[in-house]
Order: structure tokens, then C-alpha cells, then sequence
């Protein structure tokens, strides 16, 4: 069969309202255990200059990255591009290269020590979070 099944916008919409519940509901009681503020979810909030300067310097490594592999893969065949400069496995490194490092900074210099703790948590329920949902085949969902 080719295309989409009937149902796929309806699951698809369905699953996303519940991985983004899922993060949401688990960065909250986490940050009430923590008793760590909330912060905005779509601003880069720096622990101070040289969380910056690492953010920053992790994210252009990551697009150079991100433009090399462009241009090698798409000059190959796209059954034999190379897997590791794709996008999606870059992104994939970037996340977690940034928040671990977040992590660190904030170990070292956040005025709450309960910070990193957070942090660290968030990306490891995330990694459990994706990688169920890779594992169960984004729980059915690719077979249809």
C-alpha cells in the first residue's frame, strides 16, 4: 500500500499532544522536586558569558558539520550517502552536546545547585522518551 493510511494525521496529531504532555508534565514535577525556577522555553537563558560562548561555539561547529555533510552527501548517490552527516543524526549530537554542556556550567556556576540536576534529567527522559517511541516503531504508527 502507498501513501498514508486513513487515520495517520489523527495519530500523528495524537502522539505529538502526548510526547509534548510527556515533557512538559515531567519537567514540571522535576522542577518542583528541584525547586529549580522556571525558565522560558523558547529563549536561550545563558548561566553567564562563558555558557555563552561554549553554546554558541558547539552550535556553528554543528552547522559547519551540518553544511560539510550536505555537500558531501548530495554529491553521492542518495542510496549511498553517508548516514553520520545526515541531519537528523546530527540534531541528534547537538542536543545533547549543548545540555550537557548547559549542565556543566551550571554544576559549576549556577547560584541554584539544583540546576544541573534538572538538566540532566530532562535530557535523559528525553532519551528514554525517543528512543521508546523509535523502538515501538513510534508505538505502531509506522506501519500504517
Amino acid at each position: 500500500m502507498y501513501g498514508l493510511g486513513p487515520k495517520f494525521w489523527q495519530e500523528l496529531f495524537l502522539l505529538i499532544t502526548i510526547v509534548l504532555l510527556s515533557l512538559v508534565s515531567f519537567n514540571a514535577v522535576v522542577r518542583k522536586l528541584l525547586n529549580v525556577e522556571k525558565k522560558n522555553l523558547f529563549s536561550s537563558h545563558y548561566v553567564n558569558e562563558k555558557h555563552k560562548k561554549i553554546d554558541w561555539t558547539i552550535r556553528i561547529i554543528f552547522l559547519v558539520v551540518l553544511l560539510i555533510g550536505h555537500f558531501v552527501n548530495i554529491s553521492r548517490d542518495p542510496m549511498d550517502w553517508i548516514w553520520f552527516f545526515e541531519p537528523w543524526f546530527l540534531m541528534m549530537g547537538l542536543v545533547p552536546a549543548t545540555e550537557v554542556a548547559r549542565a556543566i556550567i551550571e554544576y559549576k556556576y549556577a547560584e541554584n545547585r539544583n540546576d544541573y540536576k534538572l538538566t540532566i534529567s530532562q535530557l535523559v527522559f528525553i532519551f528514554i522518551l525517543f528512543f521508546t517511541l523509535f523502538w515501538s516503531d513510534f508505538f505502531g504508527m509506522a506501519n500504517l
